[in-house]
């Protein structure tokens, strides 16, 4: 009879640590300016647009809840007005204090962006890769992320 509570109460403990290795933990340190942060934050969607509805619950339930939500009919004057290059366009645009992130971008790249704070305008992973925050499918090969300068140019800001 102890061997069998022994090898339940093993099995148990296995399976927890596998659960939370698998699933992991909301690790409030990796993304701790994200989730500290008190500023504006809005993600401007298509209203009829799945993947992006998705996207903005990976952000407010993983990044920060405080994030507003507006749906828009036309996305093309957000995007003008806060300078994404239309080669790196997306289907939804998040504006964070004075950056704006274009597109299905992985928590770790805001993070960075806000807790380094560079010289830029905003982040943007063009299109709707497979497997990124919002999107179905297996992640094939490096997110790549751009940083936007103020003249428009772009260079990469971080592979994920």
């Amino acid at each position: 009879m102890a061997k069998k509570v022994f090898f339940w109460t093993v099995g148990i403990l296995v399976s927890i640590v596998a659960l939370v290795f698998l699933f992991g933990i909301n690790n409030a340190s990796s993304l701790e300016t994200l989730n500290s942060y008190e500023g504006e934050m809005t993600i401007y969607k298509s209203g009829s647009c799945g993947c992006c509805g998705v996207y903005a619950n990976y952000f407010n339930n993983k990044g920060n809840s405080d994030v507003k939500v507006v749906n828009l009919e036309n996305m093309d004057s957000i995007k003008e007005k806060y300078g994404v290059p239309k080669f790196l366009e997306s289907c939804h645009t998040t504006i964070v204090g004075d950056y704006f992130v274009e597109g299905h971008i992985p928590l770790e790249a805001i993070e960075k962006l806000m807790s380094e704070k560079p010289d830029i305008v905003g982040i943007a992973m063009a299109g709707m890769p497979e497997g990124s925050p919002g999107m179905p499918g297996v992640k094939r090969g490096d997110f790549v992320i751009y940083a936007v300068n103020h003249d428009g140019s772009s260079e990469e800001f971080m592979r994920i």
